[in-house]
């Protein structure tokens, strides 16, 4: 479900004075991109038949590749706290398609995404060839998935969700869903699983909107690309990584979904 404001978005004319800026930047910004995703999938070719589902190459390459994407936007990034060095998977509050590159940038991990993404013109075969995910709400898939998620977070692979299951404007967190959690409390999981409370905070250019960043309702995604592209002045955002939580710990998943809304909501007010 898409999340609405009773404001509308900020409404930003791009001057024709920054077009060249686009043009360059948008350039760069996508010989990077397909020229990352490229030599990712050359390294995959060698690096699945003899690693399999692990993957100790190509995930450096994917930061590498976000980190200069957020420096080409003009997205400084700060993060705070340490990724958890146990098995598990991570939850973030969602603020904007930015989110993609700034978390990848911080750590290496692994989307979770619903199985509608998987189909989406360009976006979707990205998120195939990036390693994403992709998971059906539905009960009759209930047991595959979890079989799938087991294997993939044995392998050490990091799994990071969005709970809100939609994005926002950037300036709070909304309420974390509940039914992804449950299937961290599976038998096979439950006991070694740990889960990892991520804040993301952007901090507009100086004279924008504080909803710069943010990305939400109908909001256009080629437009609030070229709006960010177009930006001259640099913005920032703040990532933390909280303690680590151990499943095992928690009756049930509406009591560690609390836990983690709350970490994360502390950590979004601590980065004002």
């Amino acid at each position: 479900m898409t999340w609405t404001s009773d404001q509308p978005p900020p409404h930003m004319t791009i001057r024709p004075s920054a077009w060249p800026r686009v043009l360059w930047r948008g350039t760069v910004l996508l010989l990077l991109i397909f020229g990352g995703l490229l030599i990712k999938l050359l390294l995959r070719f060698l690096e699945r038949p003899v690693f399999g589902l692990k993957r100790p190459f190509t995930p450096y390459l994917t930061q590498a590749v976000c980190r200069n994407a957020l420096r080409i936007l003009g997205v400084r990034l700060q993060v705070r706290g340490q990724v958890m060095a146990a098995r598990g998977a991570l939850v973030a509050n969602h603020g904007s398609w930015l989110d993609i590159f700034v978390l990848n940038a911080a750590t290496r991990v692994f989307f979770v995404s619903k199985a509608e993404v998987a189909e989406w013109p360009g976006i979707g075969w990205l998120a195939r060839a990036t390693g994403t995910v992709f998971i059906r709400r539905d009960k009759r898939d209930a047991a595959r998935q979890t079989r799938l998620l087991e294997q993939r977070l044995r392998e050490g692979h990091r799994l990071l969700f969005f709970p809100e299951g939609t994005s926002s404007d950037g300036l709070r967190v909304l309420p974390f869903k509940s039914t992804l959690f449950a299937a961290f409390f599976a038998p096979e999981l439950r006991d070694f699983l740990h889960i990892q409370p991520v804040s993301l905070r952007y901090h507009s250019p100086a004279d924008r909107d504080p909803r710069f960043y943010g990305w939400w309702g109908d909001m256009g995604f080629v437009q609030h690309l070229l709006q960010v592209l177009a930006e001259k002045k640099p913005g920032r955002v703040d990532v933390v990584f909280h303690p680590a939580l151990e499943v095992a710990q928690w009756p049930d998943r509406k009591a560690l979904t609390k836990a983690c809304q709350d970490s994360v909501r502390a950590g979004f007010v601590r980065s004002v």
